[in-house]
């Protein structure tokens, strides 16, 4: 534009560098939204990487814990709870 209004050999060489120029920040801005979107989908991976670490800690914390196993009693045991052979005592009321 300016060498279209002075129209000198200065003026066109400044055009041309104001043009270069712009070029230069178009190219700029699309490697800066292409670096933004990378940087996104680095932090998506990052995330979920970070759930897989914790959940996989977590399981070894449960590996580490003592099994809680319930153990058979030996020897017999009586279903009953009060048999025909045990005499029920009634409690006295102190009056």
């Amino acid at each position: 534009m300016l060498s279209g209004v002075l129209r000198s050999d200065c003026a066109v060489q400044v055009n041309i560098a104001i043009m270069r120029a712009f070029v230069r920040l178009r190219e700029a801005l699309t490697a800066s939204k292409e670096l933004a979107r990378k940087l996104a989908e680095l932090e998506r991976q990052i995330a979920s990487h970070d759930e897989n670490i914790r959940t996989l800690f977590q399981a070894i914390r449960d590996l580490m814990k003592e099994p809680v196993i319930p153990r058979k009693q030996i020897g017999f045991h009586l279903k009953e709870r009060h048999g025909p052979y045990m005499a029920r005592v009634k409690k006295r009321h102190p009056n």
